[in-house]
């Protein structure tokens, strides 16, 4: 990669602004000044900005986050404030949701620069399973497992969701298993039976699970074994 283009992307800077800082002096490679924006970065090579490292970026890059309420999951928003906020991470906005969760929705959220493998999560047509801890306003009832494998009847569409898992954890608590991603679909789901979701905290995606040890705000680097889990057979899945 260029230089310039590679101080533009680790601070977030116009091409014309890296030259600037270029030109200035403010950039070493090896400990040594470099003024020209085409010199070829090399992965080996260690690259200071007024004293300060900038870490290369070699490959693509998987996170998941435990994301609070009152969080959008888009990379920018004009009204509310991004899960971006809390990663900590060169060139942030290269980032982006593997499956969104709504504003006032908890829990576990992927976030990669790796659009291949985050269309694995969301596309219908590989059934990734994403699970859910709902807090209900009402009273389960029993009969509600069998809608939920069966199918439910969303208001305004045509088709039944695709089977759902649901356990019932309490009166008022519930897990909940789905593979399709549709707009609001728990909430819907649950509207569509009668009742109202108070809390929704999704605890897993496909194989990989919130890590207990994150607080709300939290991110780590996912694991390989993690990153490979999306997207293989469940057969290999259980192998591992």
């Amino acid at each position: 990669m260029r230089l310039d283009k590679f101080i533009s992307q680790q601070l977030e800077i116009s091409r014309a602004i890296a030259a600037r800082e270029l030109r200035a002096r403010k950039i070493t490679v090896d400990g040594e000044v470099v003024r020209d924006g085409a010199f070829k970065l090399l992965p080996e090579h260690e690259v200071e900005y007024d004293g300060n490292p900038l870490k290369q970026q070699i490959g693509p890059r998987y996170f998941m986050l435990n994301k609070p309420q009152g969080y959008v999951c888009s990379t920018d928003d004009p009204d509310h404030p991004t899960v971006l906020y809390f990663i900590e991470e060169p060139a942030v906005g290269k980032l982006h949701a593997a499956g969104r969760l709504d504003i006032d929705t908890t829990g576990l959220v992927l976030l990669t620069d790796d659009g291949q493998w985050s269309h694995r999560i969301t596309s219908p047509r590989h059934h990734c399973e994403k699970t859910y801890f709902v807090t209900l306003e009402n009273p389960l009832e029993e009969a509600l497992i069998a809608q939920f494998a069966a199918g439910i009847q969303l208001h305004g569409e045509k088709e039944l969701t695709k089977p759902a898992e649901l356990d019932i954890l309490s009166p008022l608590e519930a897990r909940v298993t789905l593979s399709e991603g549709r707009y609001h679909q728990v909430k819907r789901m649950f509207a569509a039976s009668g009742n109202h979701v108070v809390a929704l905290h999704r605890e897993s995606i496909g194989g990989i699970i919130l890590d207990e040890d994150l607080e709300e705000g939290e991110y780590r680097e996912l694991t390989e074994e993690e990153i490979a889990s999306i997207g293989m057979p469940d057969e290999l899945k259980q192998q591992r």
